[in-house]
């Protein structure tokens, strides 16, 4: 995500599990302790079962994909940003559900004309050969890692992001953005990991987490550049996650501006959330609010939490995992942003998967 710096940065490789170390880095430090906030979710195994049993197929499908907070505002000149998935969001003062922008009114100037519209960048994008959202009808390693998140949030309602099964250290560690373990403050419950989610089918199963972790930004203010959270999920059968899908590669301190693959299992309208869907493109800085990568795509809530992957090889379905889908401008729905992988993305990556998963 945003501000990276060289810590001592590794990449997981996809399936082995093999840590290599990298040279290059990207970016300057947040100045911050970059250790994440980390919480028990369902952590016995009566909880586990309760969570499990309580996901029925029917409740999935129910399913409604998650609004998110508008973004905070990180830069002091700058209007403030749109909304994650365009939900017809938050205030900037109250972070109550009143739009800044309305069909693409703005109501503090006209965030496009800020230096590097959007209108500037889609013209610029428009150059790159791109695939915008379609479905994934290949196989590969992709299919079995990728999966739709569910949870219920502090208000009840059950919901759905997706996340990426990644190879770890103990085998059981799922990416997934920080709306989609925590929002308005509030820890969401009844977590579950479905890998290769299918029109309600769930053929590796119900992966319920045992331990949730985010970044110290997102935990404290929400900051939309830290959109980052990892899961733990429990043995499943007596096996574990990467027992049973394998896992992605992870890397971080990365250079920008790269080919990219981004997917997810977007669930709001054209979409049911009952298909793997991708995008891929060359990723672009944004320049109107935030730190973060763009690309263009047009998947919708319930793809939050998708993996975005450098090095994606399409005939084997492996890549390193290298942002998540976190958010769009109300003004931009063609365009997708995730967080820049830097030293914060990496210790809440290491330290899940330092975490006994039972």
């Amino acid at each position: 995500m945003h501000r990276r710096v060289a810590l001592l940065s590794a990449v997981a490789l996809a399936v082995t599990g093999a840590l290599i170390p990298m040279g290059a880095q990207a970016g300057a430090s947040t100045g911050l302790d970059p250790q994440p906030v980390r919480w028990s979710a369902a952590d016995s195994w009566q909880e586990r079962r309760t969570v499990s049993n309580y996901w029925t197929s029917r409740r999935m499908l129910a399913a409604e994909p998650l609004d998110a907070l508008a973004p905070r505002r990180t830069r002091s000149n700058g209007p403030t940003r749109g909304n994650p998935w365009s939900t017809r969001g938050a205030s900037t003062t109250t972070g109550q559900r009143t739009p800044w922008v309305t069909q693409g009114a703005a109501t503090q100037g006209k965030p496009w004309a800020v230096k590097g519209t959007m209108s500037t960048v889609a013209r610029r994008q428009a150059q790159v050969p791109n695939s915008p959202g379609l479905r994934w009808t290949d196989d590969g390693a992709i299919v079995r890692t990728s999966g739709r998140v569910f949870f219920t949030t502090a208000d009840g309602q059950n919901s759905s992001c997706s996340g990426t099964a990644v190879t770890s250290a103990n085998e059981s560690v799922v990416m997934t953005a920080g709306h989609c373990v925590k929002l308005n403050g509030t820890a969401h419950r009844n977590w579950v990991f479905v890998p290769a989610f299918d029109n309600g089918r769930r053929p590796f199963g119900t992966w319920v987490a045992s331990r949730m972790l985010t970044t110290q930004q997102w935990n404290a203010r929400e900051d939309i550049n830290f959109d980052i959270a990892a899961a733990v999920v429990a043995p499943l059968q007596g096996q574990t996650l990467s027992d049973v899908v394998g896992g992605q590669g992870v890397a971080f301190n990365q250079p920008r501006q790269r080919q990219m693959y981004s997917f997810g299992y977007p669930a709001a309208a054209p979409f049911d959330g009952s298909e793997l869907i991708y995008c891929s493109g060359r990723s672009f800085n944004d320049t109107v609010m935030t730190n973060d990568l763009g690309l263009r795509c047009n998947m919708t809530g319930g793809s939050s939490g998708g993996g975005w992957f450098q090095g994606f090889d399409e005939s084997t379905g492996l890549g390193w995992l290298n942002s998540v889908n976190s958010f769009k401008y109300d003004f931009a729905q063609n365009f997708m942003f995730g967080p820049f992988f830097g030293n914060e993305a990496m210790a809440v990556y290491q330290a899940a998967q330092g975490t006994n998963a039972l």
